[in-house]
């Protein structure tokens, strides 16, 4: 029987360790982690394992790859793959957010099945049909309650950083040199205390899209240190700054949203982004089956934010 699946870590998210401290519980804290507590970590994550299939919740923080020396989670999958018992079968990674977003993980340890998933994806996309549900929380309210967001972006390097910035009416000649035209749906779920939750469905796929399609309806997500500087405020009136006017740095909060969050400023310079994976739609069992809703719970600290905002969600 194929249902809606809340998923839900084996492990307690209360305990001191790699995913708990003071401020905010649920955060990975990949300083001095070894390759085996990230996979104790990751087994505790894990919510369901059906055939090949593998989901888990994977906390913030946690880059999916990188380089060969670096702890990621593709790193570690043969370790992963030999703790959950599928011996040889190594596992791969189907579908999984970045390293700053927390949540749902697709992998699978067949080639087939993955090869399969990632044709519904692909399929998916080009219908417009979104299939990956996000849930974030907005400093400032969009204007509207749902609608969609589209823009041209383009990765520009700026100081050893790849960046994502805009283009206005791209040409041909942009498009072949790497922009690409970029589609969202949003809809405001619950706003309060100057915030609202936002549910963000990407129809296309670039780094950081969501992020950006946020600061250009002048609402940053709650953590963002990489692109929130681009919106300004001038007398209570927000717009948007050039990206080369506006380099990134640790987010700013006012004082109000401060105490609301009950956060000190050195608190809310280590606060973490607050875009979660939740809800991933993958083909039922035969082709005319409805697809299958994976769920996965919000990590602690976003619940925190929720509750500390008055954002009670539907």
């Amino acid at each position: 029987t194929f249902s809606r699946h809340q998923l839900r870590p084996r492990g307690s998210s209360k305990r001191l360790g790699p995913l708990g401290d003071q401020s905010f519980l649920g955060l990975l804290r990949t300083k001095n982690l070894s390759r085996e507590k990230l996979v104790d970590v990751l087994r505790a994550a894990v919510v369901e394992q059906k055939g090949p299939l593998v989901t888990l919740n994977k906390p913030q923080g946690l880059p999916v790859t990188g380089k060969p020396e670096e702890l990621t989670l593709f790193s570690v999958l043969p370790e992963l793959s030999q703790s959950l018992g599928l011996g040889k079968q190594e596992l791969q990674v189907v579908r999984a957010p970045g390293k700053e977003t927390s949540g749902l993980v697709l992998l699978s340890s067949c080639p087939q099945t993955a090869s399969c998933l990632q044709k519904f994806f692909s399929h998916s996309r080009r219908a417009q049909r979104p299939t990956a549900t996000y849930s974030a929380v907005t400093v400032g309210i969009p204007g509207v309650s749902e609608g969609k967001i589209q823009a041209a972006l383009k990765l520009e390097p700026t100081d050893g950083v790849n960046l994502v910035v805009p283009v206005r009416n791209p040409s041909r000649k942009d498009i072949l040199e790497g922009v690409k035209k970029t589609l969202s749906r949003f809809r405001v779920v619950a706003t309060g205390s100057g915030c609202a939750l936002v549910q963000l469905q990407p129809l296309t796929v670039f780094p950081n899209q969501l992020q950006v399609h946020m600061i250009l309806q002048l609402c940053p997500v709650l953590g963002d240190h990489m692109y929130s500087a681009r919106v300004g405020t001038v007398l209570g009136q927000r717009f948007l700054l050039p990206p080369e006017n506006a380099k990134p740095q640790r987010q700013v909060l006012d004082e109000t949203l401060l105490r609301r969050l009950h956060l000190t400023p050195s608190q809310a310079a280590q606060l973490p982004l607050h875009l979660h994976l939740h809800c991933l739609l993958i083909p039922g069992p035969r082709p005319r089956d409805t697809p299958i809703e994976l769920l996965a719970p919000l990590p602690p600290y976003f619940s925190r934010t929720l509750q500390c905002l008055g954002l009670h969600q539907q």
